[in-house]
């Protein structure tokens, strides 16, 4: 004869676990509706604005140089030598565009994962049974 933990003075250890279990269900099934909504797996291609690129180039060209260091390591940071060469080639060599077609020759996508937006490329392995690899960056 099975008993009814609902009509037991004594809670079993089984009607413990089910009425947590329940109770913690109905908030959870609302909250993983919604954020499988709001994680949704969309489509993304790279496309930096010219203007973007503009006032980026026009800001490094107007950078105000500290003097220079006076130590011959980087005991007080980079070398200002290497700092300017950096910019340089951000404000002037590098090509945007050049990257922009890079990324977007990949599948990219975009989810959100606890409330951060996280672009991915995807691209599966040409070896069967490959092991999947995630690399995160920052």
């Amino acid at each position: 004869m099975s008993r009814d933990p609902a009509s037991s003075s004594s809670l079993t250890r089984r009607g413990l676990l089910a009425g947590s279990a329940a109770a913690l269900v109905l908030p959870y099934s609302a909250h993983a509706r919604l954020a499988a909504d709001d994680a949704a797996i969309r489509p993304f291609t790279v496309s930096m604005p010219s203007a973007a690129l503009h006032d980026l180039r026009r800001r490094l060209a107007a950078t105000r140089w500290p003097d220079r260091e006076t130590v011959e390591d980087d005991l007080q940071g980079p070398q200002l030598d290497k700092v300017q060469e950096l910019v340089r080639y951000w404000g002037m060599g590098y090509d945007w565009r050049k990257a922009e077609a890079k990324l977007n020759a990949h599948p990219q996508f975009i989810t959100k994962i606890d409330a951060v937006d996280i672009h991915f490329i995807h691209v599966r392995s040409r070896h069967p049974n490959a092991m999947p690899l995630i690399v995160a960056h920052g």
